[in-house]
């Protein structure tokens, strides 16, 4: 029986995360299903995953986690999918230093630092995938998200230029780019944005209770072209599993809108768009 390919994938409670590590379960991989919360972890392993505890903003806790992982595996790790991340709504100007650096902890840098452990493993089997899970907000920016759209444009260079960098050496890099997938990333993003986000004292305390208090709090209907998260469950498996993955994938219909009229319009125009909504 041949032994199954290892994939570790970060933030698998809930979400993409989550439908993800059942999709690729489901495709015969073993999953390590790595949670920030050790309850979530706990609730995964009752579903017969192994989750390991793994908290970006926690350097020990990638250590650790990335070494319980190798310790089963026998020091072996086929492919890495970067999933976990957070957002913190608010107008850029109403950002503390503090909160940009606490979204870039866990959005980028904590991803970089799991990489970069990685890859000698890979390097060393002479093979492996790393996948980043970016988003339509890597590609064009619009109001209100300016932290979370900084860390996914920061991230989509770094994983350019690790892209090519890694070529020649088996270890393939690709980015998934979803629009509007169901998630809990609107509600996980509330208790963030009331840490840091002083609206009330805000000059645009006006445009906040008009617009994205209501968009916080208010339950809402799926957006139009919202798409369960198994749609990028599809696209990670055609990453890891194809001859040659292609650097980027595209998922819901406001992606590739995005992607090709940033391509061909002037920013003018593209802002014209983007503000429309």
């Amino acid at each position: 029986m041949d032994t199954p390919r290892t994939l570790l994938i970060t933030g698998a409670s809930s979400g993409i995360g989550l439908a993800c590590a059942h999709h690729m379960r489901e495709r015969g991989w073993r999953v390590f299903a790595s949670c920030r919360a050790e309850a979530d972890c706990e609730r995964l392993r009752a579903e017969g995953f192994e989750a390991p505890r793994l908290d970006y903003a926690d350097p020990d806790s990638v250590a650790e986690g990335l070494a319980q992982v190798l310790e089963m595996t026998g020091g072996r790790l086929d492919a890495l999918y970067n999933n976990g991340a957070f957002a913190c709504p608010g107008a850029v100007e109403d950002l503390p230093r503090e909160a940009l650096r606490e979204i870039f902890e866990t959005n980028l840098f904590g991803w970089h630092d799991l990489t970069t452990r990685v890859i000698p493993v890979m390097r060393e089997q002479g093979h492996g995938r790393i996948v980043n899970c970016s988003s339509v907000l890597g590609l064009v920016g619009v109001k209100w998200r300016g932290a979370y759209v900084a860390t996914k444009f920061a991230l989509e260079g770094l994983t350019d230029v690790l892209r090519l960098e890694m070529k020649g050496t088996g270890i393939h890099v690709s980015l998934i780019e979803p629009g509007p997938v169901t998630s809990r990333i609107r509600a996980n993003s509330i208790p963030h944005f009331e840490r840091w986000i002083d609206w009330k004292n805000s000059a645009r305390r006006a445009e906040y209770e008009g617009g994205l208090l209501r968009r916080l709090y208010e339950d809402r209907a799926p957006d139009r072209f919202e798409l369960p998260p198994g749609a990028v469950a599809e696209k990670l498996a055609h990453a890891l599993e194809v001859a040659r993955p292609r650097p980027r994938y595209y998922v819901t219909l406001p992606t590739h809108l995005s992607g090709t009229l940033r391509r061909i319009l002037s920013t003018r125009a593209l802002d014209r768009v983007v503000s429309r909504g």
